[in-house]
């Protein structure tokens, strides 16, 4: 039998490992003023509608950075290369999912409100596919690796999610 002092020590050794092989902190996904109006936005159709007008956001502004416009001076993203903006799209995708399943686990949740929210995550994820498909298509001409990596991950979620919201609508 191995003794508890030397089997804690294992483990915290190989947790430090682990801790020392992952990248630093990855960026807020979310802006100052984004996290302030997700934390107002108490119902779950405000709050998804939220989260949605910024994952949106960050497709345009993917875009726009692999075509070669900078942001204004000030713009609260203009620091986040396309690659965050795809890391910041699948985040948000992945809270608005959790944030549903909150909503939808909570006796007090409005079944109307919930609704709306899985009608406004449905024609959100459509609306994107185009977008995320053009992204891949200028990863893949740019030969950008983490980029195309990013891009499939975001297309991945926001499948999941699309199928998620359409399956909910019809129970």
């Amino acid at each position: 039998m191995k003794h508890p002092m030397l089997m804690a020590g294992a483990l915290l050794l190989g947790a430090l490992g682990a801790t020392a092989a992952r990248p630093a902190t990855p960026k807020e996904f979310l802006t100052p003023l984004e996290i302030e109006k997700i934390q107002d936005a108490q119902e779950i159709n405000k709050r998804v509608k939220l989260y949605l007008q910024f994952s949106a956001l960050r497709l345009k502004v993917a875009s726009e950075r692999l075509s070669g416009k900078d942001s204004a001076p000030g713009d609260p993203l203009e620091l986040f290369s396309a690659e965050d903006m795809l890391d910041g799209y699948f985040r948000i995708l992945r809270a608005v999912m959790m944030n549903l399943e909150d909503a939808q686990s909570h006796p007090k949740t409005d079944p109307d409100k919930f609704q709306e929210a899985l009608k406004d995550l449905k024609a959100s994820t459509e609306a994107a596919a185009k977008p995320l498909a053009a992204l891949k298509k200028v990863a893949e001409d740019k030969l950008r690796e983490e980029l195309w990596n990013l891009v499939t991950r975001a297309l991945d979620v926001n499948e999941a999610a699309r199928e998620g919201a359409a399956a909910a609508l019809k129970k």
